[in-house]
């Protein structure tokens, strides 16, 4: 008889895990408590789905921020250009966009999951929807028959092997999988690919975090990443809406540099986002739990001072009559000029020729660092991924097998990994789920 697998969870890593264990020949279910699988696929990369990056393999890693050696046989098992192979077998054609971003061509997020749909319908997985797991117990096989015959046991499936004699190498346990309307689900196999806290409008309420608990796993405290994040300055909601492109983000604690780099962000009603910021929130998470952190975003990254001094200079000769307000809309976009116009302490009415050189370093100042205070992130509604959760070092990384429960997998957000933007996220929930589904097929 061919092994059960229940896989807990039809997002990304579910899906994926269910797929490559029915693959294998096994009997496999996957519970969704959602109405339809993938939903929080379907909001990915703002509805495109940016599935993987298509960097060479080993560079996956220097992406990752949490526990990266862990992921070292998911990803070599089911790299990123596999993972573009399947889907492209699953006619889902598939482009490169800059910085190595793979998408459907479509753009549509839709055809991912209707991919990953496709190829579980054809391997003869069975899907249940609307069925939210309540609780997770390992059970000995000599006690199913006890289940089966108490008074609550209506709904129970998967249980036709109760009854075998157990013969040598076979498991003496089995795991009873309860849901909220009291079916009950038998297995030799469970996957837990339930995500984590982020999106929980999606169903990401962290129920995967209470089953592992349950069955004595630790788990990580858990943070909101890739997120915006919150500033204290009154100016900031003044700039709401305000979109920088090729702007450096500069955070520092004291004299160590947390984050450096160039990009996108936008200005909000709260403070600031974007993806140069969402990138920033991941490094500087735990810092932040500790203390509000100074950002300073250099305005002109390709100007030196000597050169930006060169250009204000030029701009104000071009407008020696104009008042100084009035004079910067060659070199900043027109909202941020009256609050760098405030910060500067110079008279908006002022004329240019009459700026002196330590006014006009005072507007260089601000220009190549324009100062912001971030004091926290966002939460979990808006964060794109979840930091924390399942401790890796309790988890086989050959295998994504419990080294303390034999038969319970993990894949996906609900272990301790995380990664930056760019499809890395996603990578580690096909590799980790792909990984999990052989493994617990290949299980003895």
């Amino acid at each position: 008889m061919s092994k059960e697998i229940i896989v807990a969870g039809g997002g990304a890593s579910g899906m994926m895990a269910a797929a490559a264990a029915a693959e294998c020949g096994c009997s496999v279910l996957l519970l969704e408590r959602n109405e339809k699988l993938g939903k929080k696929l379907y909001i990915t990369g703002k509805g495109r789905c940016n599935i993987t990056n298509a960097c060479e393999t080993q560079d996956l890693f220097k992406q990752v921020l949490r526990n990266s050696k862990f992921l070292y046989s998911a990803f070599y098992t089911y790299d990123n250009f596999r993972v573009m192979d399947f889907f492209e077998k699953q006619k889902v054609p598939l482009k490169t966009e800059r910085g190595g971003r793979v998408f459907p061509v479509s753009d549509h997020s839709s055809d991912v999951i209707r991919g990953l749909e496709g190829a579980m319908r054809r391997l003869g997985v069975k899907v249940l929807l609307n069925t939210r797991i309540v609780s997770i117990e390992r059970i000995r096989k000599t006690e199913i028959n006890d289940i089966n015959n108490s008074t609550d046991a209506d709904g129970i499936i998967g249980a036709g092997s109760a009854g075998q004699t157990e013969s040598a190498g076979q498991t003496a346990w089995r795991f009873c999988v309860k849901d909220a309307a009291g079916s009950r689900y038998m297995a030799d196999r469970v996957i837990l690919a339930t995500g984590g806290l982020s999106y929980p409008a999606t169903g990401s309420t962290g129920d995967g975090y209470t089953f592992a608990r349950a069955f004595g796993h630790k788990i990580e405290q858990q943070y909101p990443v890739l997120v915006a994040m919150k500033t204290q300055e009154p100016y900031i909601p003044k700039l709401q809406g305000l979109s920088l492109k090729n702007v450096r983000a500069v955070i520092a604690d004291g004299r160590k540099v947390l984050y450096d780099d160039f990009g996108e962000m936008m200005f909000t009603h709260f403070g600031v986002s974007g993806p140069l910021m969402l990138r920033a929130s991941s490094i500087i998470s735990s810092q932040l739990q500790k203390k509000p952190l100074p950002l300073r975003i250099d305005l002109k990254p390709a100007l030196d001072r000597q050169q930006l001094d060169r250009r204000i200079l030029r701009d104000f000769e071009e407008n020696l009559n104009k008042n100084f307000k009035n004079a910067l809309n060659r070199l900043l976009p027109s909202k941020l000029i009256p609050v760098v116009t405030e910060l500067s302490g110079i008279s908006p009415e002022k004329k240019v020729n009459e700026v002196t050189k330590e006014e006009r370093a005072v507007l260089l100042d601000l220009i190549k660092g324009f100062p912001a205070t971030i004091t926290g992130l966002r939460d979990f509604n808006e964060a794109v991924i979840t930091r924390g959760g399942v401790n890796v070092r309790e988890v086989n990384p050959s295998t994504m097998e419990s080294k303390m429960i034999p038969g319970l997998y993990f894949a996906g957000e609900l272990l301790d990994v995380d990664a930056l933007t760019g499809g890395y996220n996603l990578q580690i929930a096909w590799s980790t789920g792909y990984l999990a589904g052989r493994s617990a097929a290949a299980s003895e």
